[in-house]
């Protein structure tokens, strides 16, 4: 592994690991307003797109090439850093809508989303970089 790609990826994961740990915070309050329903769809597309750019640098250090944030969910896929391809999928499709344009509707259920499909992938991300992280401080 390149040392400089190794050095990245970690760089990027505690980038990531700030953002989850706002959404981790948050994820399981009520959500009763507008506003919160704002900000955890907000914290999710800051974890979110954090996250396929982590998967981006994590790739990159083992030597496999993803230009887009589609290729780098395949190819995590492939190697078994992430278990849900189709998940993954949907996030960023839900995600670049929330990004262009606001509805109520949309909004609500991405909120729904978030909680339930989302959020646990994006903690099974971390929680396995996470040990991979401590195990090469070790």
């Amino acid at each position: 592994m390149d040392r400089m790609k190794e050095v990245r990826w970690k760089q990027r994961f505690e980038n990531f690991e700030r953002s989850y740990r706002l959404l981790d915070k948050y994820v399981n309050q009520p959500i009763e307003n507008e506003l919160e329903r704002a900000g955890i769809i907000q914290f999710f597309e800051i974890s979110f797109e954090l996250a396929w750019k982590l998967l981006k640098d994590y790739l990159e250090a083992q030597e496999i090439v993803a230009r887009s944030p589609r290729e780098a969910i395949k190819q995590s896929l492939q190697i078994g850093v992430i278990d849900d391809g189709h998940v993954w999928i949907d996030a960023l499709g839900d995600r670049n809508l929330t990004v262009h344009a606001y509805d109520e509707k949309v909004a609500a259920k991405m909120a729904v989303d978030i909680v339930q499909t989302y959020y646990p992938e994006l903690k099974k991300l971390y929680e396995k970089l996470a040990k991979e992280r401590d195990a090469c401080m070790d």
